[in-house]
């Protein structure tokens, strides 16, 4: 029970982790962009919750729409928590089967380019105002503070599970 706990906590702290880091960048991304610290998340909250899918009539200044904004922010949120918590219990996994450690490195991996293309996906549409290279840098940078995170956690946890040792098994 007690590692259940352990991979429940970790998995929700990963999954904070990770939405702040995206949220963090986004707001330095829109601030940089002298377009509002908020402008992605309520494009995106708009395109999600209202339909929009035409960016330029966002391109104006309107009034902001603080419950696209927060309807955004709950779903990105709830999201991220529900991927840590999957995150976590892979690497617990690999952790009590080695065996199936390769695998799981794979299946992270491909998660991650899953969300990236799945992201770009659905807003392709946005393309001119959220380029592929933000999605890119965004998830890496969420990915990277949240391994950091979990490097700490489970000390020695990179070594076990880094590729070239898995392969030399």
């Amino acid at each position: 029970m007690l590692a259940h706990n352990r991979t429940l906590r970790d998995g929700l702290a990963v999954g904070f982790i990770a939405y702040a880091a995206v949220a963090l960048f986004y707001s330095a991304f829109d601030f940089l962009a002298a377009r509002g610290t908020l402008y992605t998340v309520e494009l995106l909250g708009e395109a999600l919750f209202r339909g929009v899918r035409d960016p330029s009539t966002l391109m104006f200044a309107l009034d902001w729409d603080p419950t696209a904004i927060l309807l955004y922010n709950a779903f990105h949120l709830v999201m991220s928590l529900g991927i840590g918590l999957v995150v976590t219990s892979l690497i617990d996994h690999a952790e009590e089967h080695p065996s199936h450690a390769l695998l799981v490195v794979v299946m992270i991996i491909a998660g991650g380019v899953l969300t990236v293309f799945g992201v770009a996906y659905l807003t392709e549409s946005m393309r001119r105002v959220l380029p592929w290279w933000t999605i890119i840098a965004a998830n890496a940078l969420a990915a990277l503070f949240a391994a950091s995170y979990l490097g700490r956690r489970h000390p020695g946890l990179w070594r076990r599970l880094s590729p070239l040792a898995l392969i030399a098994r």
